[in-house]
């Protein structure tokens, strides 16, 4: 399989801006494209929602070339075929490829990653961006088609008349049932006490362990109901949706920054060591306090920071860390996190830097190596594009990346889930068992709702 399925000729662009039409209309907006390569990509004021495929890079299964390389040659040839390069005019706009990698970049052994590739980024036909209260609707097309106009008045007028939805959103109903195999509960505590064993014996630092959950539901999930409902239920969090062929879904919302890049100005979390929220603002704040002090904890976050600063520094101009971690809050868990910020150093670009940084102990371990080879072994599933670098990439090289977690794949009524915890000295097998369902919940409950939408 070619890994280039490009524009080979200029392209015509169409922009409007809108301030009437509200950020939450990003599912009207992917409603209108059922059927087609569809996504979101989206944290805080800001996100994206686009469709269709104008250009597309895939890069398969088979390790023969560095993906993330042919992922920057493969666009960087689309953009000058286009007009649309690095030099093109400012009013056009920049050109944004939406996608991920999986998490290995090898075969898969799971039925359940057949539509996802090593590397898939599309440039679409369609991109409806929101920042703060503006709106912005790119339409594209060859130049020798030109764009469609009466096709944008009639999307606008749609998202125009779209109802605004409700702010409140009532907690999901239980109505599905697990599938999964009896005897995870044993095969998980026995994979994290063969990681201790290595812990101890020093061959690994840190290793990243993950499972999953098996889900079946009752109807199907609207997968754009739950769309809503991770983007309500996880405003710190940045919520990603991949549909890359018609009923094949992956998305979730994750904690963290693996990079982010605009202008030369870098910034990424380390996020590792984490608690659940509490049901008072005074239990709360002690679990934080409880976070903040934990010797586990401490050295989990630690080994993340170390690791990702030493890959950076070479990379980076006038890097600054944090002295100390901070906790941040989601909604049903507590996270360590430590900022880093930077200037991009000659000829590094968003998809260099992403390439440095996967996987970071915050999804692999430290040695990398070693936990990579220890994961192989004691995860009976292939984790796709679970803890992949998950984001977007411009004609300039700016873009933005996290790491694919909190995550689930499927569609219509069968879902997987994906949860991981990172295994250090003093690590307990059943503590980290609860961890991970507690990391199951922003999925599932989002699955749940949109089930629920369909009654």
């Amino acid at each position: 399989m070619r890994p280039l399925e490009p524009p080979i000729r200029p392209l015509s662009t169409l922009h409007r801006e809108f301030e009437e039409i509200p950020r939450s209309h990003a599912v009207s907006f992917l409603s209108a494209f059922e059927g087609q390569p569809r996504g979101f990509w989206g944290s805080r004021d800001r996100w994206f929602a686009w469709a269709g495929v104008l250009g597309r890079i895939r890069v398969p299964h088979d390790g023969a070339q560095d993906r993330f390389d042919l992922v920057r040659s493969t666009a960087a040839r689309i953009l000058e075929a286009s007009g649309q390069g690095s030099r093109a005019e400012p009013e056009r706009g920049r050109l944004r490829f939406f996608g991920g990698f999986s998490f290995l970049g090898t075969g898969s052994r799971d039925s359940g990653w057949e539509r996802f590739a090593s590397a898939d980024f599309v440039l679409p036909r369609f991109v409806l961006e929101g920042e703060a209260d503006r709106t912005r609707l790119l339409a594209m097309d060859l130049e020798t088609a030109g764009v469609d106009e009466s096709a944008v008045d009639a999307l606008v007028a749609r998202l125009r008349g779209a109802p605004q939805p409700s702010r409140a959103r009532p907690a999901p109903e239980a109505c599905w049932k697990s599938v999964e195999d009896p005897g995870a509960h044993r095969r998980w505590k026995a994979a994290v006490r063969r990681a201790l064993e290595r812990v101890e014996d020093g061959t690994i630092r840190k290793v990243v362990l993950a499972r999953t959950f098996d889900v079946a539901f009752e109807r199907e999930v609207n997968t754009l109901e739950s769309l809503s409902f991770l983007r309500h239920e996880n405003r710190r969090a940045h919520v990603y949706f991949v549909e890359p062929a018609p009923g094949r879904v992956f998305m979730g919302a994750s904690p963290e920054v693996l990079a982010h890049l605009e202008g030369g100005r870098f910034q990424a979390t380390a996020v590792a060591g984490s608690i659940r929220r509490g049901a008072t603002p005074e239990e709360d704040s002690e679990l934080a306090r409880r976070l903040l002090t934990s010797r586990k904890d401490g050295i989990e976050h630690r080994l993340t920071a170390q690791e990702m600063v030493e890959v950076l520094e070479p990379r980076l101009l006038r890097m600054e860390v944090e002295d100390t971690p901070r906790v941040l809050k989601l909604a049903r868990i507590q996270h360590l996190e430590t900022a880093i910020r930077g200037l991009a150093g000659p000829g590094e670009d968003i998809l260099s830097l992403v390439r440095s940084l996967h996987p970071t102990p915050a999804v692999c371990g430290r040695p990398r190596a070693a936990a990579q080879e220890l994961i192989r072994e004691a995860e009976p599933f292939d984790r796709g594009w679970y803890a992949a670098p998950m984001g977007w990439f411009d004609s300039e090289g700016d873009g933005t990346f996290v790491p694919a977690l909190r995550a689930t794949v499927g569609g219509a009524t069968r879902w997987r889930l994906f949860a991981g915890a990172g295994i250090v000295a003093g690590s307990d097998p059943e503590a980290e068992w609860e961890e991970t369902g507690l990391k199951f919940e922003p999925a599932l409950r989002a699955l749940s709702g949109g089930a629920a939408s369909n009654r």
